[in-house]
């Protein structure tokens, strides 16, 4: 469908003679804009999620400068709106508690505002899929900008990985080996840039998602967030929205199930974050499309991991858009994508791929040489996870990956910590560390508190990884036999909330089972005993979090924000 301009939603607004449009009119150039500047011209907002506590988002601001001068110049009219920022470690309890937060917010600054099209500016992990939520249940035209990597890091010689190399490093000051000067020095040293995580985090995983999915520019996903090419994208971006209004290609006509289907084989050929299970099935919820668990296991056996990035391997973002970007890994992939998808440029994932170069194949690897062997993802099933849990055997121990342990349990967050460095703890290196309450209620928000820490004890003797399981997450950055999202959460009644400390437990990742090694009798007499615990919260949006929030398996959405319903017009008055 072609739009002409007095069918777009803004002249609803600007256009009637009449008091209100005249208001409307009026306090327009109230703003130093001439009439002629914003009448009879496609409206863009742009959602901007830049913030100055939020460092992956601090270029954004500039940035949106680019993408006005873009719309202007392809004859719109731009208006930048601010919206939740969402710095993924500044952000607490957690930034899951306020993803949906932030889709709420993006949906209806659209509709309440005359706005034709959409420039979604983000970036660091739950912005991405907090704005396509929205994006996707408003349905107008809408371009997807991520922030873009930071620069690689490097210490002593070393390729440093934001996250990744956090986690090991203070893994190895806590065990002795790493002196507080090394520490300090590296404080400032590992994030030489603006931009996010520079690991095939759960940052990039998302960028990467959106731009399968088609809504960004082909090649965005990739451009580090310090390059020149970014603020071309900026600009390439915002003439792009303002012709897309009149074509009027919306999120729902790119978010088929196909393309969602893409999005997951690119996540596993990328070893992307364990979150991306979770947002992926969130944002296809809003598309009205069902996305089982199941799938993302399926094409885990089929699809193997070929960026050889960390955590799962030895390069980073900066590298693989030196290497040709996603678009090059998405030539290895063609006989399993469904290349008749769009996006926003107008083309087909098929024909913006032609033409496309490999141009390092240690970073990008062919099929045939994969990375590993162990797949991306594994979605576990049994009587501890009856609705799903998830792990990353990419980034695990192979000889955990099959294993029987006694249970070491905390029953949160603050008990582990207090109790973990304690030299008297009941301790080795087979035992499992289980932790409960961290899920979407209990956290609250489901915190990245999935990667337990290695006891300080067992550090010291030279052991890197364990068997850990909780309802909680992992940062994408992360790595280990962490097995993650466990359903139901035990915050509310689900099997991990029974589990005791000396209990047996067998996990087979390659059968997909995660057992608590007691009979059914048992199970049920220890939740006939179980207590469910007081709420989290009293008021405020904490407890509208907790009323509506849904399982993990169900992608951690608010009920009432789910499906493809459509919302009429806002009524002008």
């Amino acid at each position: 469908m072609v739009k002409r301009i007095e069918d777009l939603r803004s002249q609803r607004w600007f256009a009637p003679d009449n008091m209100r449009a005249f208001a409307h009119r009026q306090r327009t150039q109230q703003t130093g804009y001439k009439r002629s500047d914003f009448m009879n011209r496609p409206v863009i907002g742009i959602i901007n999620t830049w913030s100055d506590i939020s460092t992956c988002h601090t270029h954004l601001r500039e940035r949106a400068q680019f993408v006005k001068e873009g719309i202007i110049r392809a004859g719109g009219y731009p208006l930048e709106m601010p919206a939740m920022s969402l710095g993924e470690v500044m952000v607490k309890p957690t930034t899951m508690m306020y993803r949906n937060f932030l889709a709420m917010e993006t949906e209806e600054l659209l509709r309440s505002h005359p706005i034709d099209g959409a420039i979604l500016m983000g970036g660091c992990d739950k912005t991405t899929p907090g704005l396509l939520m929205g994006a996707i249940s408003m349905n107008i035209p809408a371009i997807y900008i991520p922030a873009g990597a930071s620069l690689n890091g490097n210490f002593k010689g070393q390729k440093i990985g934001t996250g990744t190399h956090t986690r090991k490093f203070w893994d190895e000051k806590r065990a002795g080996n790493l002196s507080d000067e090394d520490w300090l020095e590296l404080e400032a040293k590992m994030t030489r840039s603006v931009g996010t995580c520079n690991t095939m985090g759960t940052a990039s995983s998302l960028t990467s998602m959106a731009e399968v999915l088609g809504f960004c520019l082909p090649g965005s996903a990739t451009i580090p967030a310090a390059d020149s090419a970014h603020q071309r994208l900026c600009s390439l971006a915002g003439e792009r929205i303002t012709k897309m209004v009149f074509e009027d290609l919306t999120p729902k006509s790119l978010a088929t199930k196909e393309a969602f289907e893409n999005a997951i084989v690119t996540y596993v050929a990328l070893g992307g974050s364990t979150n991306g299970i979770i947002h992926l099935i969130a944002m296809a919820g809003r598309a009205g499309i069902d996305l089982p668990m199941s799938l993302f296991d399926e094409w885990a056996r089929k699809v193997p991991v070929i960026a050889n990035l960390m955590p799962a391997g030895e390069y980073l973002m900066e590298d693989l858009f030196y290497a040709g970007g996603l678009p090059a890994l998405l030539t290895r992939l063609k006989d399993f994508l469904h290349l008749d998808q769009g996006n926003v440029n107008g083309r087909t994932l098929g024909e913006n791929l032609e033409g496309v170069e490999i141009y390092n194949e240690d970073v990008i690897r062919s099929l045939d040489n994969p990375v590993n062997d162990r797949g991306t993802i594994g979605v576990i099933t049994g009587n501890l996870c009856p609705d799903g849990a998830v792990c990353k055997p990419s980034a695990a121990s192979p000889h955990l990956l099959n294993h029987r342990g006694k249970a070491l349990v905390f029953e949160n967050h603050a008990q582990m910590n207090a109790q973990i460095d304690d030299p008297d703890l009941d301790v080795d290196e087979n035992t499992i560390l289980v932790l409960k309450n961290a899920g979407p209620i209990g956290g609250p928000g489901m915190p990245e508190w999935g990667g337990l820490p290695i006891p300080k004890k067992l550090l010291q003797k030279g052991v890197r990884d364990m068997v850990r399981i909780s309802d909680a997450r992992m940062s994408g950055t992360h790595y280990g036999t962490c097995i993650l999202h466990v359903a139901p959460e035990s915050y509310v009644g689900g099997p991990l909330a029974f589990v005791q400390t000396g209990d047996w437990i067998a996990l087979d990742v390659e059968k997909r089972t995660l057992n608590l090694e007691i009979s059914d009798e048992e199970m049920a007499a220890r939740k006939a005993a179980w207590t469910p615990p007081p709420p989290k919260f009293s008021r405020g949006y904490g407890a509208m979090f907790s009323t509506h929030v849904t399982q993990a398996n169900e992608g951690c959405d608010f009920d009432f924000l789910q499906g493809d319903a459509v919302i009429d017009e806002p009524e002008i008055f």
